[in-house]
């Protein structure tokens, strides 16, 4: 697939760091004749705000997206307070260095034409801040294509506006190659005969692409085996089979009603079996002096931190019957497995602390409890001294993670001023709020008892964070339990996690 270099529109930061553009203008063609309809964005609630596409260099978050007559139109805000980088890039927009806004997306619906592609649908996965656009005079950068595990770099620029160089060129109409008429027809019969062929009854239908992989991981799931090629193997455990694209991310969509923390944490990709995370563990020392008075040597102090990959994994059976004939066997292993995986992934990442399993928030050692005041009954006072314990930057984007019965009690919690802590979402699609952050539910947090700690508040993107390694792979076995008529399904998939900034969370304490 060709990926393609757009410039648009017009980007500002202010001098907090909010920053809005562009991100892709509706009405006209790219210069290779591709369009995006408008309508086609799946338009997330909020997406990490990159540096040249580099997932190592987020700089902020978008938090508005919306499709208007004119494009796609985006504000968000450079992380200037916390991140040193996002310090940087203000500086160079705010000089005219950088320009340029570029959209990173997966394509699910196009339709080719003579002059490119009209996109119809496609999953945005990230916007980035850009420094070279594709033509002098453009401000605001789109990058475009249907790569599947990340997205595009800056390489492609210069790769792009040669394609673009060579599309506007015009031939000659007398340098036009000559059509061989008869290896022409040829090809036609074959197409008319395959086209007959595929409108059979129980015939398999024609499908190229995207399509071709994911039929072939339906004909694999069915029979235990399908073709080669159009399969893809998991590099570190023979005969498993990695599933397609569309499939992975309809199975990390299923986990997250089944694993909550992953809707607030910061969820990453990864191709490594452990992350390192260097962070700082002191500060310079600097002094107020005198004109001619001696300065004083600091050296900060850096330590690094280790996320490590972990493996779960499990079998399913089905009915032979059941696989052979359903058309929906994809979906009934789909969901199966998401359950079940999601499940133990929502109890690790709270309170994972063994070897084998990633390491949960509730867990981690370093992060500050704050005391209830009671072992048994809790303290509207408390709740909101330990959220203003918080730095006002964690606080203002913390939300709130206890289990049903705990949130059921916080309900009849009343502040100074008979007001409820809780209150009701009055937006579809938006969170219930204790004391003004959103709450979320997770079964695996303690309930209330003397010494637990059955309430913890923080910023979880910033502070918790999950690795993806594997999405989902899958062994088919249709021997061992053909006895008792069932198809066996061996899936695994690898995942990390862990406290990357245990200060931007605080546990309450239910002791007196």
């Amino acid at each position: 697939m060709t990926d393609r270099i757009e410039i648009k529109a017009q980007l500002t930061a202010t001098e907090t760091g909010e920053i809005t553009g562009i991100a892709w203008p509706f009405g006209r063609p790219d210069r290779v004749g591709d369009v995006i309809e408008k309508g086609a964005f799946d338009q997330p609630e909020a997406l990490p705000m990159l540096f040249a596409h580099d997932q190592g260099q987020v700089i902020g978050v978008w938090d508005s997206i919306t499709e208007t007559p004119e494009g796609l139109n985006v504000k968000g805000r450079l992380l200037v307070d916390d991140v040193e980088r996002a310090r940087e890039v203000r500086a160079m927009i705010r000089a005219g260095a950088v320009s340029g806004l570029s959209i990173g997306f997966i394509t699910k619906d196009a339709t080719r034409h003579a002059k490119g592609r009209t996109i119809k649908a496609l999953a945005l996965h990230e916007i980035s801040v850009v420094a070279v656009p594709c033509h002098p005079d453009a401000r605001i950068q789109s990058v475009k294509g249907g790569i599947p595990h990340s997205v595009i770099s800056e390489s492609v620029t210069m790769e792009n506006e040669e394609l673009a160089q060579k599309a506007e060129t015009k031939t000659p109409a007398n340098d036009a190659a000559q059509i061989d008429t008869k290896a022409l027809n040829a090809v036609l019969s074959r197409l008319d005969k395959l086209e007959a062929k595929s409108n059979r009854p129980g015939a398999p239908a024609v499908v190229t692409g995207e399509a071709t992989e994911k039929k072939a991981f339906v004909e694999y799931l069915r029979t235990g085996s399908a073709e080669a090629k159009a399969l893809t193997t998991a590099s570190d455990t023979a005969n498993h089979v990695l599933a397609p694209e569309e499939v992975s991310g309809e199975f990390i969509r299923n986990l997250m009603e089944f694993s909550p923390i992953r809707t607030i944490a910061d969820v990453r990709s990864t191709t490594s079996a452990s992350i390192i995370l260097p962070h700082r563990t002191g500060i310079t020392n600097a002094a107020w002096v005198g004109e001619t008075g001696a300065r004083t040597a600091s050296e900060p102090t850096f330590d690094q931190a280790e996320i490590a990959t972990k493996e779960i994994a499990t079998y399913v059976d089905l009915s032979l019957q059941l696989a052979e004939d359903s058309a929906n066997v994809l979906s009934e292993v789909n969901l199966a497995l998401a359950e079940d995986f999601g499940q133990k992934e929502a109890l690790s990442f709270v309170n994972g602390s063994l070897a084998l399993e990633p390491s949960g928030f509730m867990a981690n050692p370093d992060i500050a409890a704050h005391d209830n005041g009671h072992a048994a009954n809790l303290s509207p006072d408390a709740l909101i001294a330990l959220m203003y314990a918080l730095p006002a930057t964690y606080r203002n984007a913390g939300t709130w993670v206890m289990n049903g019965g705990t949130l059921a009690t916080i309900r009849t919690l009343k502040d100074g001023h008979g007001n409820y802590l809780w209150q009701p979402s009055y937006q579809a699609g938006q969170p219930e709020t204790i004391l003004g952050r959103p709450v979320v539910e997770a079964v695996d947090m303690p309930d209330i008892a003397a010494d637990a700690q059955p309430i913890i508040f923080g910023d979880f993107k910033r502070g918790y964070r999950i690795y993806d390694r594997l999405a989902l792979d899958v062994f088919a076995d249709p021997y061992s339990q053909r006895v008792n008529g069932l198809m066996r399904y061996h899936a695994r998939r690898r995942v990390g996690a862990g406290v990357v900034r245990a200060g931007a969370f605080r546990k309450l304490a239910m002791v007196a």
